[in-house]
């Protein structure tokens, strides 16, 4: 019954929690600017009572609960927003909110559409449940509010700002992501690959400009680009096994300036994704090949430029915190724990238990009642159910770290 017990208090701070939310949603911040929100965090730990706070990486923040002898369980939640415009309709809606990205100096409309604002939320209500009812578990506990996961810079500006130095190593360090694909208030793990390795890259190609009546005299980096674009599509169906998954998406092709103008440049801005770390090696390399064999054979005058960036690593939970936690799922919430299908988008949460050289476990929380017409994450209307949303969301972090904290109760 501890786990009953410490999760007691749910119903008498549903209402507190649900304004919570909304502010959160309210006030969407972007990735490495979160300032009011990591302020608004810092403040609800000090109304629980929390006094081990500690800053990491600008506007990351780490909470520790220390309850005596145990494992330590680490729990992240992200706290960023994205460069977007929300169009849910709700009273409590962003719309018309905006924000100076620091990088450009421009203001970019900013909106909770992945859902970042309910890991808070549910990280939050854990915190001050586990740190009232201190008696029913044994151990250390660690809120990990993560910054900038949207641009995958948050976990790494948090290992480079020193966490594994700053807070004890977790035995064990878990997360959750509130999903349109799983149905509202189940609960989903699988061991192995769950999110996918992903990377843009920018790709610059250089050609020779000249008048649009005399091509001869130039190389046209258009048609170079145009004949790249044709050509990368046969390295998922070609050279990619049949059994792997992979994706290469041409998602931006700029270049010239007017009809009768032939560039001397073209840019063009790839996303790649896979489940398989020697899949994404080889679809890089296969990138680079094609585009360097393609300059070639249009005569381009200068070698092709490539750029990496928004890499994020493949999420694979290891095999034994998530049977673990999948058996605690199931002895809790009965029919609501699924089988959860592994899922194309990416996340830079495995960077810092990769970091300390410890297991993770991570997980999806169906967001929706109407899951099967539910918008998916990063869509303006994705605007997730609020009950049993919050209350599920913490839940599922006691009842997944029950097995290192009160496994022996």
């Amino acid at each position: 019954m501890s786990i009953q017990n410490i999760l007691s208090d749910l119903d008498s701070t549903r209402d507190a929690r649900e304004a919570l939310y909304k502010d959160f949603h309210r006030h969407p911040e972007l990735s490495l600017q979160e300032y009011r929100t990591a302020e608004k965090i810092e403040a609800e730990l000090a109304g629980y009572g929390v006094d081990e706070v500690l800053r990491i990486g600008k506007t990351g923040l780490v909470a520790i609960l220390r309850n005596g002898d145990g494992p330590v369980v680490a729990m992240r939640g992200d706290i960023d927003a994205l460069p977007m415009a929300e169009r849910s309709g709700l009273d409590y809606a962003a719309e018309g909110v905006t924000q100076k990205d620091e990088s450009t100096g421009k203001d970019t409309p900013v909106a909770h559409t992945c859902g970042h604002d309910f890991h808070i939320v549910c990280l939050l209500g854990a915190v001050q449940a586990l740190h009232t009812h201190r008696e029913d578990w044994s151990g250390t506990f660690i809120a990990v509010f993560q910054p900038g996961e949207e641009n995958a810079a948050g976990a790494k500006a948090m290992v480079a700002d020193g966490i594994v130095d700053k807070i004890p190593k977790p035995d064990v360090y878990l997360g959750q992501h509130v999903l349109g694909s799983l149905p509202g208030g189940a609960v989903g793990i699988r061991p192995g690959p769950l999110f996918s390795a992903a990377a843009s890259i920018e790709i610059t190609l250089l050609g020779k400009g000249s008048h649009g009546s005399m091509p001869n005299l130039g190389v046209d980096p258009i048609v170079l680009g145009a004949a790249i674009v044709s050509r990368l599509q046969t390295i998922v169906s070609r050279e990619v096994a049949p059994r792997e998954t992979a994706v290469v998406t041409v998602g931006s092709f700029h270049a010239g300036t007017k009809s009768n103008i032939i560039p001397d440049s073209a840019v063009l801005q790839l996303n790649t994704r896979a489940f398989n770390k020697d899949v994404e090696k080889h679809l890089h390399e296969a990138i680079e090949r094609i585009v360097r064999a393609e300059c070639e054979a249009a005569r381009s005058p200068k070698e092709p430029e490539f750029r990496y960036y928004d890499q994020y690593p493949l999420t694979s939970n290891h095999a034994e915190p998530t049977a673990k936690v999948r058996a605690a799922f199931d002895a809790f919430f009965g029919d609501d724990s699924v089988e959860m299908a592994p899922v194309p988008a990416s996340e830079d949460f495995s960077v810092i238990p990769d970091a300390f050289g410890c297991p993770y476990a991570y997980w999806g929380l169906g967001g929706f009642k109407d899951w099967k017409n539910a918008p998916g994450n990063h869509s303006p209307f994705f605007a997730p159910d609020i009950h049993p949303t919050l209350d599920r969301g913490s839940e599922a972090i006691i009842v997944a770290a029950s097995p290192w904290l009160i496994g022996s109760k």
